[in-house]
Order: C-alpha cells, then sequence, then structure tokens
C-alpha cells in the first residue's frame, strides 16, 4: 500500500458570516458593550451553522447565541437568537429583524 492513498473525507464548506454580517454583529457587540451588559464574545463556523456567542464573564456559559443556519432559510428563517437556557427568542429571514430583539427596554436581564 502506497502512501499516496490515504482515504480522506470529502470536503465539506464551513458555513460562516459574510462581512456585513459580522460588521452588524461586533456594532450590536460594541453598543452592549458599552452599555455594560455584555464582556465577550466567541464566533465558530460550523458545517451546518455560524454561532455568535456572548457572554457576561468569559467563565460562563453565553448569555445568547446568535445563529445563522442556512439550511432553514426557506422554513423559519436562516437567523435565530437563542438564550442561556437554549430558548429560542426570535426567529427570522433577515438579520435586521432578528437583532431587533437587543433594541433598548425590549430586553432586560434580570438576576
Amino acid at each position: 500500500m502506497s502512501l499516496d492513498q490515504i482515504p480522506t473525507e470529502p470536503y465539506r464548506a464551513v458555513v460562516f458570516f459574510d462581512r456585513r454580517e459580522l460588521d452588524k454583529l461586533l456594532r450590536l457587540y460594541g453598543r452592549m458593550v458599552a452599555a455594560g451588559e455584555w464582556r465577550d464574545y466567541g464566533i465558530g463556523g460550523l458545517r451546518d451553522a455560524a454561532v455568535f456567542s456572548v457572554f457576561r464573564r468569559a467563565s460562563e456559559a453565553p448569555l445568547y447565541r446568535i445563529e445563522k443556519r442556512p439550511a432553514l432559510a426557506r422554513r423559519q428563517g436562516a437567523w435565530a437568537v437563542i438564550a442561556q437556557g437554549g430558548h429560542v427568542i426570535k426567529r427570522g429571514h433577515e438579520l435586521d429583524q432578528v437583532l431587533n430583539v437587543f433594541d433598548r427596554g425590549r430586553l432586560k436581564l434580570v438576576e
């Protein structure tokens, strides 16, 4: 057996945010940091979803996950905001529509 014929898994594209989407997410993050609500974020690209997670503290579970799932684009919408417990707060077809959940006064964190 030669080393040239190593079986490999077929390449699958990773879902990620484009520049415009990432700009909107980072603008929201900047506003929330300035308001003292959020302190850290994480970005992940998976085979079926791209995830933007926000944290109050880096050592905790994320407060919110903003997910992009292109497979759901024609059904429920590709975008979703998911709370810490896994509950879907908002789902939609447009990122702006989903991010409206974070407008002032509409969503408050209770400790």
